[in-house]
């Protein structure tokens, strides 16, 4: 069967460009173009990380709340309030219900306990600012952490003993992989890349 004349120039066009690729001085070029792109890519990732990712990060907060009040002199258990963390993939900030159960009696005249009862009693809700954020391309889930009896403060630190939480951790790859390495958990990309 014989080629068409289109089919002919595609074959010759083809092996042009393989004769080009096969060039020492393409394939350099080539090479460092795609490390350049590489590089470009990997610095860009790393100079605009957000302030989310960085350590001690700590955010003003609309309302004064000291871990080291509640969980530390109190020793109120993290998963009291922060529940969701044993059963879904995001641990959750209580809402004002949940705080009111305790400071319906005790402390109420506290100027933020205050301020937390008019938001209770209107349903108007606190807005607190996330201190711990992980960019939308990692998938991670409390509850594996929770079940393999990982303490919080491994990756939240002592947050029994701050008064404004921080974020400790650096929540780069590298500080989640080393971690997965020690304690033998996966190291597949699926595992936190879906």
């Amino acid at each position: 069967m014989a080629l068409s004349a289109r089919a002919w120039d595609l074959a010759a066009a083809a092996s042009g460009l393989w004769d080009l690729l096969r060039q020492r001085r393409v394939q350099t070029t080539l090479a460092s173009a795609a490390g350049l792109i590489g590089l470009t890519v990997l610095a860009t990732g790393w100079l605009t990380q957000t302030d989310l990712l960085a350590r001690d990060f700590a955010p003003e907060q609309p309302l004064p709340f000291s871990h080291r009040d509640h969980a530390g002199a109190q020793s109120i258990p993290c998963l009291l309030c922060h529940g969701g963390a044993a059963k879904s993939r995001r641990a959750g900030i209580p809402d004002a219900e949940l705080c009111m159960a305790c400071h319906k009696v005790t402390r109420t005249d506290a100027p933020s306990i205050v301020n937390l009862k008019k938001a209770w009693d209107t349903g108007e809700p606190v807005r607190w600012r996330r201190v711990h954020s992980l960019p939308s391309h990692v998938f991670f889930d409390h509850r594996p952490h929770v079940h393999a009896g990982i303490a919080c403060q491994t990756c939240h630190g002592k947050v029994e003993s701050m008064a404004k939480v921080r974020q400790v951790m650096n929540l780069r790859m590298s500080a989640c992989l080393a971690c997965h390495r020690d304690s033998k958990a996966p190291e597949n990309c699926n595992a936190c890349h879906r």
